[in-house]
């Protein structure tokens, strides 16, 4: 079992399969919420990105979205050893047809950690959890997307991770599901290296307007983590 606020939120793993990395930690915090909005996090997982907005916007309910069922039982123990039942709901569901578990532009705003690599590039990883979680094997960046423009409101906020090698891909894909990008933040693992991963949010139906946001960095030069990231992970 993993923990993160000193904590306050406990989470079980995989020792094998597929386990949370940063990118979720840094998407939580990076998404923009407001009041009692009704968020998905599509891709769930074991359920960390809803178990931190839970933890940060008292308010919210979020629904979690995950193809797995092994993933699905493992979300669903989080969120009961967590005590959060009546703020998270977990569903087993396919983002490719997700029209058949939420009902289409009832929700305020969407998270999303998609598989970065593309089916035939990388090493594939035999383990299944992982091999789905980070290749577009089940479903790809569009299909996430065209998810998430199908439960947004018009004017609701869609937020994304994904590597900074493929921002590109992303801005694109986007667009041509009305999701008009509107928060981008680049993310160092030091300073004056090479971003690593790209942090968009858009805003459906919204005119075109980028605002680019201060980059951020994970770690000092002597491998520590940066104050900015000690006031993200609650340290």
């Amino acid at each position: 079992m993993d923990t993160l606020f000193h904590g306050k939120l406990r989470i079980i793993q995989a020792k094998r399969g597929y386990r949370f990395s940063l990118d979720a930690v840094l998407l939580a915090h990076f998404a923009t919420l407001r009041g009692s909005d009704r968020v998905v996090d599509l891709g769930t997982g074991n359920g960390v990105i809803p178990l931190i907005l839970a933890r940060l916007h008292p308010a919210v309910e979020i629904v979690g979205v995950e193809l797995q069922e092994e993933m699905v039982r493992r979300a669903l123990r989080n969120v009961n050893l967590n005590r959060l039942e009546e703020r998270v709901k977990i569903l087993r569901g396919d983002v490719c047809s997700v029209e058949e578990v939420l009902p289409p532009e009832s929700v305020a705003a969407v998270v999303c950690n998609p598989p970065y690599r593309r089916p035939a590039t990388g090493r594939v990883n035999p383990d299944a959890e992982k091999r789905i979680a980070r290749h577009e094997i089940k479903a790809r960046l569009a299909d996430f997307i065209r998810a998430g423009s199908y439960l947004l409101r018009r004017g609701g906020h869609m937020a994304l991770v994904y590597p900074a090698a493929r921002m590109v891909d992303l801005l694109q894909t986007m667009r041509q599901e009305e999701i008009e990008p509107k928060r981008l933040r680049l993310v160092h693992s030091y300073e004056g290296s090479a971003a690593t991963l790209a942090l968009v949010e858009g805003i459906k139906g919204a005119g075109t307007e980028l605002r680019i946001l201060p980059p951020l960095v994970v770690y000092t030069r002597d491998r520590k983590y940066t104050r900015e990231m000690k006031a993200v992970l609650g340290e």
